[in-house]
């Protein structure tokens, strides 16, 4: 049972950061050509700080979303499930948006929508187990303060 346990952590946090280097990959020319738009807001984070926070959140998931996958059938977990995957997809457009196309005003309506699936999916998970719900706060707040940045470098850049 315990290999089974540290399996599904392992899968999980792996899914998890495959989107992170995956969603780096992908913007990672377009970062080299645009480094940060024109104008950028107060509190505006040098991209290596984005590179040390983004694993460490991912892996938060992951661990939540393996605790959730253990957890015993119902709704919740698979609703939490669904809201991780969805989530997950999101973010990595949302890179796409804001990175590659730097098309900063539908990145932010995208980030409301990944928002609103976060909150959506520490709801689910919170049902199917508590903890795996705690373990999403930080990403969300994170989410939150890179809704502000991208609103922001939209109006700045308008």
């Amino acid at each position: 049972m315990k290999k089974q346990k540290d399996t599904a952590y392992f899968l999980w946090i792996l899914l998890a950061e495959t989107v992170g280097v995956l969603s780096g990959w992908i913007t990672r020319s377009s970062i080299v050509r645009h480094p940060a738009p024109a104008i950028v807001p107060p509190l505006f984070l040098p991209a290596p700080v984005f590179s040390l926070l983004w694993p460490l959140f991912l892996a938060l998931m992951g661990i939540g979303a393996a605790r959730v996958w253990l957890a015993p059938s119902g709704v919740s977990r698979s609703h939490g499930l669904a809201f991780f995957l969805l989530q997950l997809g999101l973010t990595l457009s949302w890179c796409l948006l804001f990175f590659g196309f730097q098309a900063f005003g539908l990145a932010f309506l995208w980030l409301l929508l990944l928002w609103s699936d976060l909150l959506g999916m520490i709801f689910s998970f919170h049902g199917a187990d508590r903890a795996a719900a705690l373990l999403q706060i930080p990403c969300f707040l994170w989410v939150t303060f890179a809704g502000y940045l991208n609103l922001m470098t939209w109006v700045l850049n308008w």
